[in-house]
């Protein structure tokens, strides 16, 4: 299936490539999400019609997700958990503790922008993790894992 994208997709292509994707994928995600449109002539004819529109709401988005980035950068989040002697959580600590604790400190940042790349938090200690706020922007936060008093 071929179909033309209309936004940045990551490992995909850019805005306006005209790619070869699986049938699934486009009918399943990218056409009904309005990421992307099958490529047929008379949609070329329009997305190139609304090429510049497209561009600008794009440039806006980044813009967007590049002040969210930068107000990123200058928090510090410690999130504090029950914890055993040992240091290890009762429970663990994952993407939507994350994201409630970096809102209450100020930024809005959603539970899908978390990466954790070795899954839930499970012991006290500083951790590094990824947030991705675009295709284009993604910011490295440092948080501190305490245990409660």
């Amino acid at each position: 299936m071929e179909v033309i994208l209309l936004e940045k997709i990551a490992n995909l292509g850019n805005l306006g490539d005209k790619v070869t994707i699986k049938a699934g994928y486009g009918r399943n995600y990218l056409v009904p999400q309005g990421k992307a449109v099958a490529a047929t002539a008379k949609k070329i004819e329009e997305f190139e019609a609304r090429r510049a529109e497209l561009e600008k709401a794009a440039a806006e988005k980044l813009a967007a997700a590049q002040k969210v980035g930068n107000d990123l950068g200058k928090l510090a989040i410690v999130i504090t958990h029950k914890a055993g002697d040992e240091g290890r959580l009762f429970g663990s600590v994952g993407t939507h503790n994350i994201a409630e604790a970096i809102t209450e400190a100020g930024v809005a940042v959603e539970k899908h922008q978390i990466r954790l790349p070795h899954g839930a938090i499970r012991h006290i200690g500083e951790y590094a993790i990824d947030i991705n706020l675009h295709s284009d922007v993604i910011v490295t936060l440092t948080i501190k894992v305490a245990a409660e008093a």
